[in-house]
């Protein structure tokens, strides 16, 4: 059993510049490895939460400091010198640690970062891929890779609400390998920085997740320009690349009633936009349509866009095992938005995983707007056997070190892409 030496942890930057906690663990024998952990702009209600300093006068409160020093000094103390007979034990003792509903105490971050520099270690100490390694925690053995839904265009959080809603999203749905995944969506990246240029006099400004940022007026002008973009291309629109969106829409909800591209519209209305947008468009997952506390309306949008479209939950699940619990009872979606740092620790997101195959659902393993270039969520996406994988866009280094290592992970194994479940 793998008996933990040493534990630390620093404070680093993310892709947006605020600090994130990157810890390193030591184990018995010499194996030594770490691991950094995202933040996100569009959080659910939720979600664990992140330990952040306070202070105004430095980095203006989201330091992270105190998580970085319940590393090096209380989580250190009570775990050095013991050994864990698996990721599960490790975890339970994390929790148990920190003895708070939400990880507040030491902060999820902390407790994070420790999860995965653990998990990370014991792959290095056996000799084992790091996808290998995660894919034991829940079996069976991977054998595919995950297809890539990619950023096109972002609003929302993501850049600046310009249009209300987060994301629309590549995807790639003909590709047979993650290179020709990424082939194709180079294509139409390139196609819609033309594009946006000639319309609108834009230059290639990225938003957090290295989507393109266009001033449309409307959300319908957003997804209509990527579709031109993806004819200018040369792809058929819902055969060679579909869309998927991340509507996020607890981000404009308020009182009962979504006000979206300067609509007023009550959760009947919002679920009947939605039917108009899949009607029109190849858009094949609609992710957070409705609000994350509109438990009624959940299951009247999944009926309505299934099976055309999956019904993917984010905000609304927070890869919380209780919140996934009910939203199967209450048949709310179909498909997880799986995010280990909404959860705290892996094991928790394993079990939420387990959850949603048992189910029957897709499972959709994402990153977060604020990611570091540490790449371990793409051998996680592999070892879960995800459906999809959600890295952000084709550009941008923190993106980038994800897609780079499908790509290795293809190298090596030969896997196919697994086929979108619509087909």
């Amino acid at each position: 059993m793998p008996i933990i030496e040493r534990l630390t942890a620093a404070e680093i930057l993310d892709s947006r510049g605020r600090p994130t906690v990157s810890a390193t663990c030591t184990l018995a024998g010499g194996a030594t490895a770490s691991a950094s952990v995202p933040s996100g702009a569009s959080t659910g209600a939720a979600e664990a939460l992140e330990l952040r300093d306070g202070d105004p006068k430095r980095y203006r409160g989201l330091g992270c400091r105190k998580a970085v020093a319940h590393v090096n000094g209380e989580i250190h103390g009570a775990l050095a010198g013991r050994s864990f007979a698996d990721q599960s034990e490790l975890d339970r003792a994390l929790i148990g640690l920190d003895g708070t509903p939400d990880k507040s105490r030491l902060g999820a971050n902390a407790i994070l970062a420790v999860s995965v520099a653990f998990a990370r270690t014991c792959a290095q100490q056996r000799g084992l891929p790091l996808y290998r390694h995660f894919g034991e925690m829940l079996g069976p053995a991977p054998d595919m890779l995950p297809r890539p839904t990619i950023n096109l265009f972002s609003g929302g959080l993501h850049a600046g609400r310009q249009v209300a809603i987060q994301d629309v999203l590549v995807v790639p749905a003909s590709a047979t390998t993650i290179d020709q995944a990424l082939a194709m969506t180079y294509d139409v990246y390139q196609e819609a920085a033309a594009l946006i240029l000639k319309r609108y006099g834009m230059r290639l400004l990225t938003a957090d997740e290295g989507g393109l940022a266009p001033p449309c007026n409307s959300t319908e002008e957003l997804i209509e320009t990527a579709m031109v973009a993806i004819k200018t291309a040369g792809y058929r629109p819902g055969e060679d690349v579909a869309l998927a969106i991340d509507v996020a829409s607890s981000q404009f909800y308020s009182a009962g009633h979504y006000y979206l591209d300067g609509v007023l519209l009550d959760p009947a209305g919002m679920i009947g936009r939605l039917v108009r947008w899949v009607d029109r468009y190849p858009i094949v997952s609609v992710e957070d349509g409705l609000s994350q506390e509109e438990w009624e309306g959940w299951p009247r949008l999944r009926r309505a866009l299934e099976p055309r479209a999956l019904v993917v939950g984010d905000d609304l699940l927070c890869t919380n095992p209780g919140r996934i619990r009910r939203a199967i009872e209450t048949q709310a979606c179909n498909a997880l938005l799986l995010k280990p740092n909404q959860i705290g620790t892996l094991t928790e997101a394993a079990e939420a995983c387990r959850l949603a195959r048992e189910a029957g659902w897709n499972v959709t393993l994402s990153v977060r707007s604020g990611e570091t270039e540490d790449n371990w969520a793409a051998d996680l996406a592999v070892g879960w056997r995800a459906d999809q994988f959600k890295p952000g866009s084709i550009t941008q280094s923190e993106r980038l070190a994800k897609y780079n290592r499908l790509l290795e992970i293809e190298r090596e194994t030969g896997w196919p892409v697994v086929h979108w479940p619509l087909h």
